[in-house]
């Protein structure tokens, strides 16, 4: 085998093909950064909306956390403290 057949010489691609390609490159790069900048505003909002709203929702998982033990200290003691009427 010689390096002929192993390394064959890279054929010459047309300028066009080659404007064509940058160009390609750059209009995907330029899409890219828009976009990523106009969903960044939309998550930057979303995530002002959570911040505003995450005391309210802290509470009532609190409370609806509260009730919960409350319900299964009941079923508990009901469970295990037989009643007198028995």
């Amino acid at each position: 085998m010689s390096t002929v057949e192993l390394n064959p010489k890279p054929l010459r691609v047309s300028p066009f093909i080659k404007f064509c390609r940058w160009s390609l490159l750059l209009t995907g790069i330029a899409y890219g950064a828009y976009h990523q900048r106009r969903f960044k505003r939309k998550e930057d909002a979303r995530r002002a909306e959570e911040l505003r709203l995450k005391p309210m929702r802290d509470a009532k998982l609190a409370e609806e956390k509260k009730a919960a033990l409350i319900a299964e200290q009941k079923m508990l003691d009901e469970l295990f403290l037989p009643s007198k009427a028995t």
